[in-house]
């Protein structure tokens, strides 16, 4: 099956074809017929899919089809996305599909000037892609208006919950056309997620590509049990051995992650950070030097754990283990990309088996063990807060410290505390629009 059988018009086949597009990916297969019918769609698939092409190639086919232009100040089709990078990845796609043809595709997120993105919407678009909060505060300066909106995706609908985006999709859905195609897309199917599509989507045909919660089985995983202490000079010790290709590291907190990326680049690697804290411009010029080789290490917080294609990164490694198993194969799943290889690596530390054990169950399988034995996991000992960082840690390296360790993990790597391990403020995690 190709896209022409699929009933998209010949003028866009022929632009895919153009980008090399040709083939349909499953969840392409599944999901564009129904919701060229106009039918709401609840997807549930794994980032790296083919989702953008899933929701995006139906409604650019009726907007060309239906030849007008949108009213200004309005958007005849809404994607929310929960992070600024997948947003900005939607937004590319997106731009290229509709090249050549008469609409217009416009990104909104926070971290840029809103001035610009004021003017950018005055004359209307026909697909606007937006982070939540951005959007609620360009609604909140009568920017933009939302009741000719016909079409509303929600993109990486799980994550947004995790973000605590609810009460803005709340406040956002209810401006929208009463008459409106709804589409969600998931990885993962929680009881809330159930919910939420009970309440927006109407008569949902649901679509499944692989079993959530499963990792690409290219991916060689690896897990090192390593005191916190002595995980930094670990990291470093695997990353010297691959100096010359590209890594991501991922980090629970936006103040751990800063801190292992200048520890990094002291040591002389060519590394850059992204997280919460960085600017939108910031952001993007870490992202654009890592693809281009500039930065061969990036160290980022779960901003980066979902729509980054990033098809070079040779290695993945989970300096922090996630608050949320399934954000574990999200993480990894961002190595081994269009039928490459690639190696997870996580590194364990005692207050971290809880989080492991999830994992593992979640992935219906056991992770190989690298280095070090599993730490036991200590009576009426509990999952840490998700964001928290640093609860019931007192030293350690980038991320917090542990408890002592169970057994010596490996020579060299368990005393060692990298960047003197002060204590540091704890953050909440959670909730607000503005996180990503």
């Amino acid at each position: 099956m190709d896209f022409d059988m699929l009933g998209l018009a010949p003028r866009l086949v022929a632009k895919l074809a153009e980008q090399g597009i040709t083939d349909p990916t499953p969840i392409q297969k599944q999901a564009i017929p129904h919701a060229m019918q106009g039918r709401d769609v609840m997807g549930l698939a794994q980032t790296g899919t083919g989702k953008t092409a899933a929701f995006g190639l139906p409604m650019i086919d009726a907007l060309i089809k239906a030849g007008t232009k949108p009213a200004p100040k309005t958007a005849r089709g809404l994607i929310l996305a929960p992070t600024r990078e997948l947003a900005k990845q939607i937004a590319d796609n997106l731009t290229a599909y509709t090249k050549g043809s008469h609409l217009k595709v416009a990104l909104v997120v926070g971290g840029a000037g809103i001035v610009a993105q004021t003017k950018r919407l005055q004359g209307g678009v026909d697909l606007l892609v937006a982070t939540p909060g951005r959007l609620i505060d360009l609604l909140d300066r009568k920017a933009v208006r939302l009741n000719e909106t016909i079409y509303l995706v929600l993109d990486e609908a799980d994550q947004m919950l995790d973000m605590g985006f609810i009460h803005a999709l709340r406040q956002i859905a209810p401006l929208l056309a009463a008459e409106r195609q709804t589409m969600m897309f998931s990885a993962t199917m929680p009881k809330l997620m159930s919910e939420l599509a009970e309440t927006y989507l109407k008569n949902p045909v649901r679509v499944q590509v692989n079993p959530p919660g499963q990792a690409v089985k290219k991916i060689e995983q690896s897990v090192h049990f390593v005191a916190q202490a002595a995980k930094f000079d670990l990291l470093v010790e695997l990353l010297d051995a691959h100096r010359d290709e590209i890594a991501i590291v991922f980090g629970r907190t936006k103040h751990g992650c800063e801190k292992i990326y200048r520890m990094l680049d002291k040591k002389g690697f060519a590394a850059a950070s992204i997280h919460g804290n960085k600017s939108q411009g910031q952001r993007e010029r870490a992202l654009e030097a890592f693809k281009t080789g500039k930065v061969r290490v990036l160290v980022a917080t779960d901003v980066a754990a979902r729509g980054l294609d990033i098809p070079g990164v040779a290695f993945v490694y989970n300096y922090d283990l996630p608050n949320v198993a399934e954000n574990y194969v999200h993480r990894i799943g961002r190595t081994a990309r269009a039928g490459a290889d690639g190696k997870a690596v996580a590194l364990v530390a005692p207050d971290e088996m809880i989080e492991l054990q999830d994992i593992e169950k979640a992935m219906k399988d056991s992770i190989p063990v690298a280095s070090g034995r599993p730490w036991e996991i200590q009576p009426g000992q509990k999952k840490r807060p998700n964001g928290g960082g640093n609860r019931g840690r007192g030293r350690g390296g980038p991320g917090g410290g542990s408890g002592k360790p169970k057994q010596q993990n490996k020579p060299g790597h368990t005393n060692a505390k990298p960047g003197g391990g002060q204590r540091r403020r704890r953050r909440r995690g959670g909730g607000s629009h503005k996180a990503a």
